[in-house]
């Protein structure tokens, strides 16, 4: 090598390292928020119910705790929440779902959602924890209405079935006398989340219908704005900082969309039978797909095929559809179908709903977080780290296995999606989570 190739190499070299980019490090920082006092306010989601039921592994695993733990790697944070066992319990009585091998009316063996235990944990309801435990951050209630954020006496018992809350029961500062609302203002919070509505559009849905959707209009505990109103100026009013989530297509969840309206399949022999019994009521069946038979009290017969964009529950007794003619003979139930009207109402409701968290929200100055985007882009597909996510049961990556909840890993693009807004509004730095490292379905 020449004295002359030396000095350009030399002076190259020392170009690469004179221009060599310097990386700005920003430390870690929760901003103008302050988590001496977490609260969070909520129904199912909120409280880690997944699977199912409210189990260990969803309450560990909610987009909350998700939260708080990114918190705790700035700051110590306190978020106590009321845990409960590994195969937790429902309002049925049953444990949570795992994937298991079971065997239908046809006999047939396959891979399937199947309870953990034979009974949920009965230890869970019926006893009230606060007393050796005191006061929970995540305050979180399975079927939590709207309406019922500030009801006093929620937790009572003697109030009778329908009246108050086995959940809430067991985490009441006074079941008697206590309401979430005033178990949450009690802590003195100086930062608090909130996703309210959700539940009380899905108490319907869930149901067929069949119970009637909480008005958008009323004042607190008859009226959705006139609760929210409440809950929120109450929880803004302590001078805490608060963010509020506004309510997805709920429609769009697994649970309403993985048997198909027209999933009927039936033979010749079938075929013929089936006209038999209903070309009098001028229905007609043909080999192959045909749409399912539904109870319509508004149909001369009580009796019609579904529509295209009707929906049916996943909560439909299946062994009934394959072998006991439900579908086909004898119509589906009105509780376990949503007919398009019915659907109609739903998806109004919901942008009432929607319209009224934006309002109120602007009001106290909490921020609301769009969660109603993120769960249309499950809906659509989408794809985080290689990771690809949409609404399909069981495959899709997201949902639990009710088909309602999310599991971890959605629970953490939840939480990532509060962070960001945190990070973008209240001049933070929290870390976000990485949702790859929580689980989706676990398989055996």
């Amino acid at each position: 090598m020449t004295l002359k190739q030396l000095s350009i190499l030399s002076a190259a070299a020392l170009l690469t390292f004179s221009c060599k980019p310097k990386f700005e490090i920003t430390e870690a920082s929760l901003g103008d928020i302050n988590t001496a006092s977490y609260v969070a306010i909520g129904g199912s989601s909120t409280a880690g119910y997944s699977d199912g039921a409210l189990n260990l592994n969803g309450q560990e695993n909610s987009y909350t705790a998700i939260i708080a733990k990114q918190f705790d790697a700035i700051s110590s944070t306190s978020f106590k929440q009321p845990l409960v066992s590994t195969i937790g319990i429902n309002l049925d009585g049953n444990s949570r779902l795992i994937m298991g091998y079971k065997t239908d009316c046809k006999g047939e063996n396959s891979l399937s959602p199947v309870r953990d235990a034979l009974a949920g944990d009965n230890t869970i309801l019926g006893n009230n924890i606060y007393g050796s435990s005191g006061a929970f951050n995540n305050l979180g209630t399975p079927d939590l209405s709207a309406l019922d954020v500030n009801l006093t006496g929620y937790g009572n018992s003697a109030n009778g079935a329908g009246n108050y809350n086995e959940f809430y029961s067991r985490i009441a500062s006074d079941e008697v006398n206590a309401s979430i609302l005033g178990d949450a203002l009690a802590q003195t919070p100086t930062f608090f989340t909130v996703r309210l509505g959700e539940q009380d559009i899905l108490n319907s849905a869930t149901k067929g219908g069949t119970v009637a959707l909480p008005i958008s209009n009323g004042p607190a505990g008859v009226g959705f704005d006139g609760s929210l109103d409440e809950a929120l100026s109450a929880l803004s009013g302590t001078g805490a900082k608060g963010m509020i989530a506004d309510i997805p297509n709920v429609l769009d969840y697994p649970f309403f969309n993985t048997i198909p309206y027209d999933g009927l399949d039936i033979d010749a022999a079938q075929a013929i039978t089936l006209n038999q019994v209903f070309n009098p009521l001028g229905i007609s069946f043909q080999v192959g797909k045909n749409a399912f038979t539904i109870e319509d009290p508004n149909t001369p017969f009580n009796v019609r095929k579904m529509l295209p964009g009707e929906l049916i529950l996943l909560s439909i007794p299946l062994d009934s559809v394959k072998c006991n003619g439900m579908g086909s003979v004898n119509p589906i139930p009105d509780k376990y179908i949503l007919t398009l009207e019915e659907i109609d109402s739903i998806k109004a409701r919901i942008d009432e709903y929607n319209a009224i968290i934006g309002q109120i929200a602007a009001t106290y100055g909490v921020l609301i977080v769009d969660l109603n985007t993120m769960y249309a882009n499950f809906k659509a597909g989408t794809v985080y780290n290689g990771i690809s996510l949409n609404t399909e049961f069981v495959s899709g990556g997201a949902f639990s296995l009710d088909g309602i909840n999310l599991n971890p890993r959605g629970q953490a693009l939840v939480a990532n999606k509060f962070i960001k807004l945190m990070n973008n509004f209240f001049n933070a730095n929290i870390p976000f989570a990485d949702p790859t490292k929580y689980s989706g379905i676990i398989f055996p």
